[in-house]
């Protein structure tokens, strides 16, 4: 083999594409070989440097090969502590634990337990519907429009998107989709504040209804920021009427902080910034400081199964225990909830300078270090609140134009029309200003100004 084709990243993407599913993703759209990585940077086999503002889907809280988590995961590799324990107790795992638990609201903390389930946020959905089934006795479940929890049967049944059901057909049955309150596409036709107050109203109108077609549901589950569907925060007002009503009626209500939690909105999970405390918090992502893990938490009373109700091979993943628990050390030591809100601050002025002077972006939203800029068509026809259209294409365009610049971000929301920042919680200020100034050239270079 020709040595040079080592140092090619058509070399490896030639592979790749022979090799690997069709259902591969993101090499489409970044088509690089990565050889190295650091921070907040990614090197690719020819050399070339990138800002990585994507931090694997939110997984990199530190960003990449943080010296003392390596250091970390080498002192376990030295200890002789056995790697794979199933569900078995370890001393590295009782110190996770605890770290976890004391991230946890005092209100759920002292009633707390925990489910190891196999290392991904899909597979702890699917625990958390079959542990509220299990605990109520009922099968439906209602979901959110926009919603993402994972590609299993059980939360692609959950998901607002329409495209990956699409080929699937019949999914697990009982899921019911509600409008989520976002402004700036409302599903009421009205905008602002008004979003919300009539998706609560919606909310509990349907759910009280004797005559609405909906028995009462297993659990309500939902995102306190949706990151696929195009990164939308929930009002606070919203989500403590959501709290009110399922604990009114008796209902879990489970958050999914899979890419919202571990401090990446500028509060330690996404949901406290509304001041509820949820029954059940599904976590994976960062949790593992890079390594896969995932689990379950929620209150003692739920605990109705039986053993072995839910299990899975590598659920005592003892590398990411070890990872997460020097994580979460250094995220408290270093203040980095603290930084993420400041730090989101300015990368958030920043997107909205650019959107003052162009024409193509409708609106820049998120909270903390979890950003989306919504792409609009100018030239589309305005809907009845008088924004533009998605502009998919143009978002796709920018996306691959930034990419070439040296900045990976990716897109999500309906159409793929929003360009998402999810960078690790320790970009510095010169990185944020770096990926700003590159996202500003690509608007620049595409022409059209605002009026």
């Amino acid at each position: 083999m020709d040595a040079s084709a080592l140092s090619s990243n058509e070399f490896y993407l030639e592979r790749q594409a022979r090799r690997e599913s069709n259902a591969r993703s993101y090499p489409r759209r970044f088509p690089i070989a990565l050889k190295s990585a650091t921070g907040c940077t990614v090197t690719d086999v020819e050399g070339r440097t990138y800002l990585d503002c994507l931090a694997g889907a939110g997984t990199l809280a530190l960003g990449h090969n943080h010296p003392e988590v390596i250091e970390t995961l080498q002192d376990v590799l030295r200890s002789g502590l056995p790697l794979h324990t199933l569900d078995l107790m370890t001393p590295v795992k009782d110190r996770f634990v605890a770290d976890i638990f004391e991230t946890l609201p005092v209100a759920l903390r002292e009633e707390a337990k925990i489910q190891f389930c196999s290392p991904s946020g899909t597979d702890a959905i699917e625990a958390a519907i079959k542990l509220a089934k299990t605990a109520t006795g009922r099968t439906d479940i209602v979901s959110f429009r926009g919603a993402y929890h994972g590609m299993s049967q059980g939360s692609l049944s959950l998901m607002g998107s329409l495209g990956p059901k699409a080929a699937v057909g019949q999914l697990v049955p009982g899921a019911h989709f509600f409008p989520y309150p976002y402004a700036y596409r409302c599903p009421f036709g009205r905008g602002g504040e008004e979003t919300a107050v009539l998706a609560a109203e919606y909310f509990e109108r349907a759910l009280r209804d004797p005559e609405g077609g909906i028995n009462l549901p297993a659990a309500v589950i939902l995102e306190a920021v949706q990151g696929e569907g195009g990164v939308i925060p929930a009002p606070a007002e919203w989500l403590r009427t959501i709290r009110r009503v399922t604990r009114d009626l008796g209902i879990p209500l489970i958050l999914d902080e899979v890419q919202s939690g571990i401090g990446r909105t500028g509060s330690f999970y996404a949901f406290q910034k509304a001041g509820i405390v949820p029954d059940i918090i599904v976590l994976s992502k960062a949790i593992g400081g890079g390594l896969p893990l995932a689990v379950m938490i929620y209150r003692e009373g739920l605990d109705l199964w039986k053993p072995g109700a839910h299990a899975g091979t590598f659920r005592g993943n003892q590398l990411a225990m070890a990872a997460g628990s020097k994580t979460l050390e250094i995220i408290f030591r270093d203040r980095l909830v603290e930084r993420a809100a400041i730090a989101g601050r300015r990368l958030r002025a920043n997107l909205e300078r650019i959107a003052a002077s162009t024409s193509y972006i409708g609106d820049v939203r998120g909270e903390g270090l979890m950003l989306g800029v919504e792409i609009i068509d100018p030239d589309g026809r305005p809907d009845g609140l008088g924004h533009p259209p998605h502009g998919s294409g143009i978002a796709r365009m920018i996306q691959n134009d930034v990419f070439r610049a040296g900045l990976i971000l990716e897109t999500g929301g309906r159409y793929g029309s929003v360009l998402r920042f999810l960078p690790p919680l320790t970009i510095s200020d010169e990185e944020i200003d770096q990926a700003t100034g590159i996202l500003a050239a690509a608007f620049g270079r595409i022409g059209r100004k605002a009026a």
